[in-house]
């Protein structure tokens, strides 16, 4: 599944789910995506931010090489 922002010509924003991005393309190709608003079939992809799942103050899980955790970083993601 994946979550599309959506705008219409009217600019309504709106989210709807899609089975994956070839879903999201035979529904607008075949009209059955309306704004949920105003009806209209005029329907684009809205610019979207990316959702990150963690934020800049939770650390990063150790990946289990023994020098992780330590202050000179990572071996496993290059730096250390």
């Amino acid at each position: 599944m994946i979550l599309y922002s959506l705008r219409c010509t009217c600019d309504h924003e709106f989210d709807e789910w899609f089975d994956n991005m070839a879903d999201y393309d035979r529904r607008k190709a075949d009209g059955t995506l309306a704004c949920p608003a105003c009806g209209g079939h005029q329907v684009a992809k809205a610019i979207m931010a990316p959702r990150v799942g963690k934020t800049a103050d939770t650390p990063a899980a150790p990946c289990g090489a023994p020098s992780c955790g330590n202050p000179g970083g990572c071996p496993m993601m290059g730096m250390g």
